[in-house]
Protein backbone atom coordinates (compact mmCIF):
# COMPACT_ATOMS: atom_id res chain seq x y z
CA UNK A 1 0.00 0.00 0.00
CA UNK A 2 1.68 3.74 -0.93
CA UNK A 3 1.83 6.38 1.09
CA UNK A 4 -1.06 8.12 -0.35
CA UNK A 5 -3.15 5.69 0.32
CA UNK A 6 -2.01 5.06 4.41
CA UNK A 7 -2.34 9.03 4.69
CA UNK A 8 -5.70 9.03 3.63
CA UNK A 9 -6.68 5.74 5.89
CA UNK A 10 -5.48 7.84 8.97
CA UNK A 11 -6.99 11.22 8.24
CA UNK A 12 -10.40 8.96 7.49
CA UNK A 13 -9.80 7.72 10.88
CA UNK A 14 -9.03 10.95 12.58
CA UNK A 15 -11.75 12.01 11.07
CA UNK A 16 -14.10 9.40 12.03
CA UNK A 17 -13.29 9.90 15.96
CA UNK A 18 -14.05 13.44 15.41
CA UNK A 19 -17.57 13.18 13.98
CA UNK A 20 -18.07 10.20 17.20
CA UNK A 21 -17.07 12.45 19.90
CA UNK A 22 -18.77 15.24 17.94
CA UNK A 23 -21.96 12.80 18.43
CA UNK A 24 -21.64 12.98 22.29
CA UNK A 25 -23.14 16.76 22.62
CA UNK A 26 -25.86 18.32 24.29
CA UNK A 27 -29.21 16.36 23.20
CA UNK A 28 -31.06 18.57 20.35
CA UNK A 29 -34.06 21.08 21.53
CA UNK A 30 -37.29 21.65 20.54
CA UNK A 31 -37.85 22.96 16.72
CA UNK A 32 -40.26 25.74 18.33
CA UNK A 33 -41.06 27.40 21.40
CA UNK A 34 -44.39 27.26 22.82
CA UNK A 35 -47.40 29.80 22.75
CA UNK A 36 -47.18 30.74 26.60
CA UNK A 37 -43.95 31.47 26.08
CA UNK A 38 -43.28 34.29 23.26
CA UNK A 39 -44.93 37.58 24.16
CA UNK A 40 -44.57 40.89 23.01
CA UNK A 41 -41.83 41.56 25.90
CA UNK A 42 -39.37 39.60 23.93
CA UNK A 43 -39.11 41.57 20.49
CA UNK A 44 -35.75 42.96 20.35
CA UNK A 45 -35.21 46.29 18.70
CA UNK A 46 -31.69 47.27 17.45
CA UNK A 47 -30.73 50.08 20.34
CA UNK A 48 -27.32 51.67 20.37
CA UNK A 49 -24.84 49.84 22.28
CA UNK A 50 -21.07 49.37 21.43
CA UNK A 51 -19.97 47.71 18.54
CA UNK A 52 -18.10 44.35 19.11
CA UNK A 53 -14.37 44.50 18.12
CA UNK A 54 -11.69 42.01 17.38
CA UNK A 55 -9.85 40.25 20.20
CA UNK A 56 -7.39 38.48 18.33
CA UNK A 57 -3.77 40.02 18.35
CA UNK A 58 -1.91 41.06 15.92
CA UNK A 59 0.07 38.12 14.54
CA UNK A 60 3.41 37.99 13.16
CA UNK A 61 2.85 36.79 9.42
CA UNK A 62 3.00 32.82 9.04
CA UNK A 63 1.98 32.01 12.40
CA UNK A 64 0.13 29.11 13.19
CA UNK A 65 -2.94 29.21 14.76
CA UNK A 66 -5.47 26.66 15.71
CA UNK A 67 -8.41 26.13 13.90
CA UNK A 68 -11.48 23.98 14.09
CA UNK A 69 -13.09 22.81 10.38
CA UNK A 70 -16.38 24.26 9.52
CA UNK A 71 -19.08 22.71 7.49
CA UNK A 72 -17.98 22.91 3.87
CA UNK A 73 -14.31 24.00 4.23
CA UNK A 74 -11.99 23.64 1.89
CA UNK A 75 -8.30 24.12 1.61
CA UNK A 76 -8.81 26.48 -1.43
CA UNK A 77 -11.62 28.56 1.04
CA UNK A 78 -9.22 28.85 4.22
CA UNK A 79 -6.01 29.65 1.84
CA UNK A 80 -8.25 32.81 0.86
CA UNK A 81 -9.72 33.91 4.82
CA UNK A 82 -6.51 33.31 6.04
CA UNK A 83 -3.84 34.79 3.40
CA UNK A 84 -1.92 31.74 3.08
CA UNK A 85 -2.21 29.42 0.66
CA UNK A 86 -3.21 25.70 0.35
CA UNK A 87 0.21 24.18 0.01
CA UNK A 88 1.02 26.63 3.34
CA UNK A 89 -1.89 24.67 4.98
CA UNK A 90 -0.54 20.85 3.68
CA UNK A 91 2.97 21.86 5.16
CA UNK A 92 1.33 22.54 8.74
CA UNK A 93 -1.12 19.61 8.80
CA UNK A 94 0.65 17.06 7.00
CA UNK A 95 -2.35 14.66 7.92
CA UNK A 96 -4.23 15.79 5.37
CA UNK A 97 -4.35 14.25 1.96
CA UNK A 98 -3.70 16.71 -0.80
CA UNK A 99 -6.53 15.54 -2.58
CA UNK A 100 -9.40 16.09 -0.15
CA UNK A 101 -12.17 17.56 -1.15
CA UNK A 102 -14.58 19.30 1.92
CA UNK A 103 -12.99 18.78 5.49
CA UNK A 104 -14.39 17.29 8.56
CA UNK A 105 -16.40 19.58 10.58
CA UNK A 106 -15.03 19.30 14.10
CA UNK A 107 -11.37 18.62 12.45
CA UNK A 108 -8.66 20.12 14.56
CA UNK A 109 -5.86 21.84 12.57
CA UNK A 110 -2.99 24.49 12.75
CA UNK A 111 -3.68 27.47 9.99
CA UNK A 112 -0.88 29.83 8.87
CA UNK A 113 -2.29 33.23 9.44
CA UNK A 114 -1.28 36.54 7.72
CA UNK A 115 -2.38 39.70 9.49
CA UNK A 116 -5.35 42.56 8.51
CA UNK A 117 -6.05 45.25 10.65
CA UNK A 118 -9.49 45.83 11.05
CA UNK A 119 -10.67 42.49 11.23
CA UNK A 120 -14.55 42.11 12.52
CA UNK A 121 -15.69 40.22 15.79
CA UNK A 122 -15.52 36.74 16.00
CA UNK A 123 -18.90 35.90 17.56
CA UNK A 124 -21.05 33.74 15.19
CA UNK A 125 -24.65 34.60 15.34
CA UNK A 126 -26.25 31.09 14.37
CA UNK A 127 -24.17 28.13 12.42
CA UNK A 128 -25.09 27.25 8.38
CA UNK A 129 -27.27 24.59 9.37
CA UNK A 130 -29.90 26.90 10.67
CA UNK A 131 -29.36 28.99 7.46
CA UNK A 132 -30.04 26.78 4.55
CA UNK A 133 -33.42 25.03 4.21
CA UNK A 134 -32.02 21.39 5.29
CA UNK A 135 -32.27 18.46 8.06
CA UNK A 136 -32.05 21.62 10.70
CA UNK A 137 -36.21 21.90 9.34
CA UNK A 138 -36.73 17.78 9.78
CA UNK A 139 -38.41 18.43 13.05
CA UNK A 140 -39.72 21.31 12.21
CA UNK A 141 -43.97 22.12 11.65
CA UNK A 142 -43.87 25.86 10.42
CA UNK A 143 -47.19 26.21 10.61
CA UNK A 144 -47.85 25.04 14.13
CA UNK A 145 -44.95 27.39 14.74
CA UNK A 146 -46.86 30.41 13.26
CA UNK A 147 -50.14 29.51 14.96
CA UNK A 148 -48.24 29.62 18.22
CA UNK A 149 -47.22 32.98 17.99
CA UNK A 150 -49.34 36.00 19.06
CA UNK A 151 -48.01 38.70 16.42
CA UNK A 152 -50.29 40.00 13.32
CA UNK A 153 -47.96 38.16 10.81
CA UNK A 154 -49.59 35.00 11.09
CA UNK A 155 -52.52 36.43 9.80
CA UNK A 156 -50.53 37.42 6.40
CA UNK A 157 -51.87 36.63 2.75
CA UNK A 158 -50.20 37.77 -0.05
CA UNK A 159 -50.48 36.60 -3.92
CA UNK A 160 -47.45 35.02 -5.27
CA UNK A 161 -47.11 33.69 -9.03
CA UNK A 162 -51.36 34.21 -9.04
CA UNK A 163 -51.67 31.72 -6.16
CA UNK A 164 -53.16 32.87 -3.03
CA UNK A 165 -50.56 32.01 -0.03
CA UNK A 166 -51.17 32.48 4.28
CA UNK A 167 -47.74 33.16 5.93
CA UNK A 168 -46.55 30.00 6.58
CA UNK A 169 -47.45 29.39 2.17
CA UNK A 170 -45.29 32.98 1.64
CA UNK A 171 -42.10 31.29 3.67
CA UNK A 172 -42.16 27.75 2.28
CA UNK A 173 -42.20 29.53 -1.23
CA UNK A 174 -39.35 31.57 -0.38
CA UNK A 175 -37.33 29.10 1.66
CA UNK A 176 -37.85 26.10 -0.76
CA UNK A 177 -37.00 28.19 -3.54
CA UNK A 178 -33.81 30.13 -2.41
CA UNK A 179 -33.15 27.02 -0.29
CA UNK A 180 -32.98 29.29 3.10
CA UNK A 181 -34.27 28.08 7.04
CA UNK A 182 -37.66 29.35 7.05
CA UNK A 183 -36.18 30.03 11.15
CA UNK A 184 -33.53 32.04 9.93
CA UNK A 185 -36.56 34.37 8.07
CA UNK A 186 -38.82 34.40 10.89
CA UNK A 187 -36.14 35.84 13.42
CA UNK A 188 -35.03 38.32 10.97
CA UNK A 189 -38.90 38.92 10.91
CA UNK A 190 -38.78 39.39 14.57
CA UNK A 191 -35.94 41.38 15.03
CA UNK A 192 -36.63 43.83 12.57
CA UNK A 193 -40.28 44.69 13.30
CA UNK A 194 -41.72 42.57 15.65
CA UNK A 195 -44.42 40.95 13.80
CA UNK A 196 -44.35 37.67 15.59
CA UNK A 197 -45.04 39.25 18.90
CA UNK A 198 -46.72 42.60 18.25
CA UNK A 199 -50.74 41.93 17.21
CA UNK A 200 -51.38 45.20 16.05
CA UNK A 201 -50.33 45.63 12.20
CA UNK A 202 -48.85 49.23 10.67
CA UNK A 203 -49.02 48.50 7.01
CA UNK A 204 -47.84 52.42 6.86
CA UNK A 205 -44.62 51.04 7.79
CA UNK A 206 -44.41 47.95 5.50
CA UNK A 207 -42.85 49.26 2.71
CA UNK A 208 -39.71 48.86 3.81
CA UNK A 209 -40.71 45.65 6.14
CA UNK A 210 -36.67 44.83 6.36
CA UNK A 211 -35.20 47.56 6.29
CA UNK A 212 -34.90 49.00 2.55
CA UNK A 213 -36.73 51.87 1.04
CA UNK A 214 -37.70 52.61 -2.19
CA UNK A 215 -37.76 49.56 -3.97
CA UNK A 216 -39.54 46.34 -3.58
CA UNK A 217 -42.43 47.61 -1.13
CA UNK A 218 -44.54 45.76 0.58
CA UNK A 219 -43.85 42.92 3.15
CA UNK A 220 -43.54 39.51 0.89
CA UNK A 221 -41.05 41.51 -2.05
CA UNK A 222 -39.03 43.00 1.12
CA UNK A 223 -38.50 39.20 1.27
CA UNK A 224 -37.57 37.86 -1.57
CA UNK A 225 -35.07 40.89 -1.77
CA UNK A 226 -33.67 40.04 1.30
CA UNK A 227 -33.62 36.06 0.50
CA UNK A 228 -31.85 37.20 -2.57
CA UNK A 229 -29.60 39.28 -0.61
CA UNK A 230 -28.77 36.46 1.94
CA UNK A 231 -27.89 33.81 0.34
CA UNK A 232 -25.48 36.02 -2.02
CA UNK A 233 -23.39 37.04 1.20
CA UNK A 234 -23.47 33.36 2.89
CA UNK A 235 -22.02 32.14 -1.15
CA UNK A 236 -19.66 34.86 -1.94
CA UNK A 237 -17.77 34.08 1.52
CA UNK A 238 -18.42 30.38 1.16
CA UNK A 239 -16.31 30.70 -2.60
CA UNK A 240 -13.67 33.04 -0.72
CA UNK A 241 -15.04 36.09 -2.84
CA UNK A 242 -16.50 38.36 -0.22
CA UNK A 243 -12.96 39.24 2.67
CA UNK A 244 -14.57 42.33 3.95
CA UNK A 245 -17.21 44.57 4.50
CA UNK A 246 -17.89 48.12 3.48
CA UNK A 247 -19.99 50.32 5.81
CA UNK A 248 -21.47 53.51 4.65
CA UNK A 249 -18.73 55.62 6.22
CA UNK A 250 -16.25 54.35 3.59
CA UNK A 251 -14.79 51.89 6.85
CA UNK A 252 -13.74 48.36 5.98
CA UNK A 253 -14.23 45.72 8.33
CA UNK A 254 -12.18 42.74 7.26
CA UNK A 255 -14.11 39.41 8.05
CA UNK A 256 -12.53 37.38 10.87
CA UNK A 257 -10.89 34.23 9.38
CA UNK A 258 -12.70 31.93 11.94
CA UNK A 259 -16.29 33.45 10.70
CA UNK A 260 -18.83 30.88 9.11
CA UNK A 261 -21.17 31.62 5.98
CA UNK A 262 -24.34 32.20 7.89
CA UNK A 263 -22.99 34.52 10.07
CA UNK A 264 -20.93 36.52 7.19
CA UNK A 265 -24.65 36.57 5.17
CA UNK A 266 -26.33 38.54 8.42
CA UNK A 267 -23.39 40.47 8.79
CA UNK A 268 -23.22 41.91 5.50
CA UNK A 269 -26.92 42.75 5.46
CA UNK A 270 -27.20 44.38 8.42
CA UNK A 271 -24.16 46.22 7.55
CA UNK A 272 -26.82 47.80 4.60
CA UNK A 273 -29.30 49.26 7.10
CA UNK A 274 -27.20 49.74 10.12
CA UNK A 275 -24.14 52.17 11.52
CA UNK A 276 -22.64 51.73 14.17
CA UNK A 277 -24.18 51.09 17.74
CA UNK A 278 -27.14 49.51 15.81
CA UNK A 279 -24.86 47.33 12.99
CA UNK A 280 -22.88 46.08 16.37
CA UNK A 281 -25.44 45.06 18.56
CA UNK A 282 -27.52 43.91 15.49
CA UNK A 283 -24.83 41.17 14.60
CA UNK A 284 -23.51 40.71 18.15
CA UNK A 285 -25.31 38.51 21.55
CA UNK A 286 -27.55 40.36 22.07
CA UNK A 287 -29.01 41.65 18.80
CA UNK A 288 -30.48 38.62 16.22
CA UNK A 289 -28.67 35.97 17.84
CA UNK A 290 -31.00 36.52 20.96
CA UNK A 291 -34.08 36.84 18.48
CA UNK A 292 -33.17 33.46 16.97
CA UNK A 293 -32.53 31.68 20.18
CA UNK A 294 -35.48 32.71 22.19
CA UNK A 295 -37.57 31.79 19.29
CA UNK A 296 -36.01 28.52 18.35
CA UNK A 297 -33.66 27.90 21.43
CA UNK A 298 -29.79 27.59 20.98
CA UNK A 299 -28.91 26.65 17.17
CA UNK A 300 -25.40 25.51 17.96
CA UNK A 301 -27.10 22.69 20.35
CA UNK A 302 -28.37 20.58 17.28
CA UNK A 303 -26.70 19.37 14.39
CA UNK A 304 -24.11 22.38 12.97
CA UNK A 305 -23.05 20.30 9.70
CA UNK A 306 -24.63 20.58 6.61
CA UNK A 307 -21.25 19.68 4.22
CA UNK A 308 -19.71 16.64 5.73
CA UNK A 309 -15.90 15.79 5.24
CA UNK A 310 -14.92 14.35 1.93
CA UNK A 311 -17.95 15.13 0.25
CA UNK A 312 -18.36 13.93 -3.42
CA UNK A 313 -20.48 14.07 -6.16
CA UNK A 314 -22.62 11.18 -7.81
CA UNK A 315 -21.82 10.13 -11.14
CA UNK A 316 -24.26 12.49 -13.19
CA UNK A 317 -24.78 12.39 -17.09
CA UNK A 318 -26.15 15.46 -18.54
CA UNK A 319 -29.29 15.87 -18.64
CA UNK A 320 -30.62 15.03 -22.14
CA UNK A 321 -30.44 11.99 -23.93
CA UNK A 322 -27.42 10.03 -25.37
CA UNK A 323 -27.27 10.31 -29.31
CA UNK A 324 -28.78 14.17 -29.09
CA UNK A 325 -27.02 17.51 -29.77
CA UNK A 326 -28.20 20.00 -27.97
CA UNK A 327 -26.94 23.42 -27.13
CA UNK A 328 -24.98 25.26 -24.07
CA UNK A 329 -26.91 28.12 -23.83
CA UNK A 330 -25.96 29.58 -20.28
CA UNK A 331 -22.79 29.30 -18.21
CA UNK A 332 -22.53 29.40 -14.16
CA UNK A 333 -25.25 31.49 -12.96
CA UNK A 334 -28.09 31.88 -9.92
CA UNK A 335 -29.78 28.65 -9.34
CA UNK A 336 -32.74 30.98 -8.18
CA UNK A 337 -32.66 35.06 -7.92
CA UNK A 338 -30.44 36.93 -9.73
CA UNK A 339 -27.49 36.83 -7.18
CA UNK A 340 -24.76 34.17 -5.79
CA UNK A 341 -24.56 31.30 -6.19
CA UNK A 342 -23.83 30.90 -9.45
CA UNK A 343 -25.24 27.23 -8.99
CA UNK A 344 -26.82 26.79 -12.36
CA UNK A 345 -26.14 26.05 -16.05
CA UNK A 346 -28.68 25.67 -18.86
CA UNK A 347 -28.87 23.41 -22.10
CA UNK A 348 -31.30 24.04 -25.03
CA UNK A 349 -32.62 21.48 -27.64
CA UNK A 350 -32.34 22.11 -30.94
CA UNK A 351 -35.82 24.15 -31.90
CA UNK A 352 -37.00 25.17 -35.59
CA UNK A 353 -36.65 29.17 -34.26
CA UNK A 354 -35.70 30.53 -31.57
CA UNK A 355 -37.71 31.40 -28.77
CA UNK A 356 -40.25 29.66 -26.34
CA UNK A 357 -41.57 27.05 -28.87
CA UNK A 358 -43.11 23.55 -27.98
CA UNK A 359 -40.28 20.53 -28.31
CA UNK A 360 -40.26 16.89 -28.13
CA UNK A 361 -37.10 16.22 -26.94
CA UNK A 362 -37.03 15.17 -23.19
CA UNK A 363 -34.70 16.26 -20.58
CA UNK A 364 -33.97 13.44 -18.48
CA UNK A 365 -32.63 12.31 -15.11
CA UNK A 366 -28.91 12.88 -14.25
CA UNK A 367 -28.92 10.10 -12.49
CA UNK A 368 -31.56 7.40 -10.01
CA UNK A 369 -33.29 9.23 -7.96
CA UNK A 370 -37.54 10.26 -6.70
CA UNK A 371 -39.35 13.02 -7.54
CA UNK A 372 -39.74 14.83 -3.80
CA UNK A 373 -41.20 18.58 -5.51
CA UNK A 374 -42.56 19.73 -8.73
CA UNK A 375 -44.05 23.30 -9.02
CA UNK A 376 -44.73 25.64 -11.85
CA UNK A 377 -41.74 24.66 -14.09
CA UNK A 378 -39.95 23.05 -11.27
CA UNK A 379 -38.72 19.44 -10.51
CA UNK A 380 -36.65 18.51 -7.12
CA UNK A 381 -35.19 15.00 -8.09
CA UNK A 382 -33.94 13.78 -4.87
CA UNK A 383 -30.89 11.03 -5.12
CA UNK A 384 -31.11 9.79 -1.97
CA UNK A 385 -34.48 8.29 -2.24
CA UNK A 386 -36.19 9.65 0.84
CA UNK A 387 -37.91 11.65 -1.06
CA UNK A 388 -37.37 14.99 1.01
CA UNK A 389 -34.97 17.61 -0.59
CA UNK A 390 -33.57 19.08 2.54
CA UNK A 391 -31.41 15.66 2.79
CA UNK A 392 -28.54 14.77 0.57
CA UNK A 393 -28.06 15.31 -3.06
CA UNK A 394 -30.83 17.02 -4.93
CA UNK A 395 -30.86 17.95 -8.87
CA UNK A 396 -33.24 21.17 -9.25
CA UNK A 397 -34.23 21.14 -12.65
CA UNK A 398 -36.41 24.46 -13.98
CA UNK A 399 -38.44 25.33 -17.04
CA UNK A 400 -40.31 21.75 -17.84
CA UNK A 401 -43.27 22.28 -19.33
CA UNK A 402 -46.26 20.78 -16.88
CA UNK A 403 -47.38 18.52 -19.37
CA UNK A 404 -46.15 15.27 -19.60
CA UNK A 405 -44.03 16.19 -16.40
CA UNK A 406 -42.99 13.35 -14.11
CA UNK A 407 -44.64 13.45 -10.37
CA UNK A 408 -44.09 13.98 -7.04
CA UNK A 409 -43.07 10.62 -5.75
CA UNK A 410 -41.63 8.98 -8.87
CA UNK A 411 -39.12 7.12 -9.25
CA UNK A 412 -37.07 7.60 -11.93
CA UNK A 413 -33.54 5.78 -13.72
CA UNK A 414 -30.38 7.49 -14.60
CA UNK A 415 -31.55 8.58 -18.52
CA UNK A 416 -35.16 8.59 -17.72
CA UNK A 417 -37.34 11.49 -19.00
CA UNK A 418 -38.27 14.10 -16.76
CA UNK A 419 -40.14 16.94 -18.78
CA UNK A 420 -40.14 18.87 -21.57
CA UNK A 421 -38.01 21.78 -21.87
CA UNK A 422 -39.66 25.09 -21.85
CA UNK A 423 -40.20 28.67 -21.12
CA UNK A 424 -42.57 27.55 -17.90
CA UNK A 425 -42.13 28.59 -14.19
CA UNK A 426 -39.69 32.16 -14.47
CA UNK A 427 -38.47 34.39 -16.72
CA UNK A 428 -36.75 32.79 -20.39
CA UNK A 429 -35.84 33.96 -23.16
CA UNK A 430 -36.13 30.65 -25.31
CA UNK A 431 -37.02 27.45 -24.45
CA UNK A 432 -34.59 25.33 -22.11
CA UNK A 433 -34.11 23.38 -18.99
CA UNK A 434 -32.00 25.63 -16.21
CA UNK A 435 -30.36 22.55 -13.78
CA UNK A 436 -28.44 23.05 -10.35
CA UNK A 437 -27.58 21.48 -7.41
CA UNK A 438 -27.86 20.90 -3.37
CA UNK A 439 -26.47 18.80 -0.78
CA UNK A 440 -28.39 19.10 2.35
CA UNK A 441 -29.86 22.00 1.37
CA UNK A 442 -26.96 24.11 0.12
CA UNK A 443 -26.26 25.00 -3.21
CA UNK A 444 -23.10 23.85 -4.47
CA UNK A 445 -21.57 26.13 -7.19
CA UNK A 446 -21.55 24.79 -10.77
CA UNK A 447 -17.86 25.75 -10.76
CA UNK A 448 -16.82 24.74 -7.65
CA UNK A 449 -13.03 24.28 -7.37
CA UNK A 450 -13.41 20.87 -5.42
CA UNK A 451 -17.00 19.72 -6.59
CA UNK A 452 -17.59 20.80 -10.11
CA UNK A 453 -21.02 20.29 -11.90
CA UNK A 454 -19.65 16.80 -13.84
CA UNK A 455 -22.02 15.43 -16.22
CA UNK A 456 -20.62 13.28 -18.60
CA UNK A 457 -17.09 14.47 -17.29
CA UNK A 458 -17.88 18.04 -19.22
CA UNK A 459 -16.99 20.17 -16.23
CA UNK A 460 -18.83 24.29 -15.93
CA UNK A 461 -16.03 27.40 -15.95
CA UNK A 462 -17.20 30.44 -15.12
CA UNK A 463 -17.62 33.92 -17.30
CA UNK A 464 -16.92 37.64 -16.28
CA UNK A 465 -20.05 37.71 -15.94
CA UNK A 466 -23.50 35.38 -15.10
CA UNK A 467 -24.56 33.00 -17.95
CA UNK A 468 -20.87 33.12 -19.95
CA UNK A 469 -18.40 30.49 -19.58
CA UNK A 470 -17.33 27.11 -20.94
CA UNK A 471 -17.82 23.65 -20.23
CA UNK A 472 -14.63 21.69 -21.21
CA UNK A 473 -13.97 17.89 -21.28
CA UNK A 474 -10.17 17.29 -21.47
CA UNK A 475 -9.37 19.08 -24.87
CA UNK A 476 -12.83 19.55 -26.11
CA UNK A 477 -14.41 22.73 -25.01
CA UNK A 478 -17.94 24.45 -25.81
CA UNK A 479 -18.70 27.87 -24.92
CA UNK A 480 -21.89 29.03 -23.62
CA UNK A 481 -24.44 31.12 -26.23
CA UNK A 482 -27.97 31.75 -26.04
CA UNK A 483 -28.00 31.83 -30.19
CA UNK A 484 -27.14 27.81 -30.02
CA UNK A 485 -24.40 28.52 -32.52
CA UNK A 486 -22.33 25.52 -33.20
CA UNK A 487 -19.58 26.57 -30.79
CA UNK A 488 -22.28 25.77 -28.10
CA UNK A 489 -23.43 22.15 -29.07
CA UNK A 490 -22.60 19.60 -27.19
CA UNK A 491 -23.21 15.91 -27.84
CA UNK A 492 -24.29 13.23 -25.07
CA UNK A 493 -22.88 9.78 -25.02
CA UNK A 494 -23.50 6.72 -23.20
Amino acid sequence: MNYRNNKLILFTTLATIVIIFAGCGPQRESGYILPETLTAETTLNPEATATPASKRPVYAPGTLVDYIAQSGDTLTLLSSRFGCSPQEILWANPQIPEDVTTLPPGFPMKMPIYYKEFWGTEFQIIPDAAFVYGPDLLDFDLQAFLQSTPGWFKHYRAIINEKHLDAAGVLTYYSENFSLNPKMLLALIEYQTGALTNPVRNENAESSFLGFENFHRGVHLQISYVSDLLNDGFYRYFNGELTSIEHSNGTIENIDPWQNSATVALQNYFSLIYDGDAYGRAIGPEGYAKTFTTLFGDPWRRNTTVLPGSLNQPDLILPFKAGTVWAYTGGPHSGYGSRKPWSAIDFAPPTESQGCVRTEQFAVAVADGVVARTDSGTIMLDLDGDGDERTGWVIYYLHLAEEGRVRVGQEVSQGDPVGRPSCEGGTATGTHVHIARKYNGQWIPAASSVLPFAMNGWIPVEGDQAYQGLLVRGSQVVRASTLSDTKSMIPAQN
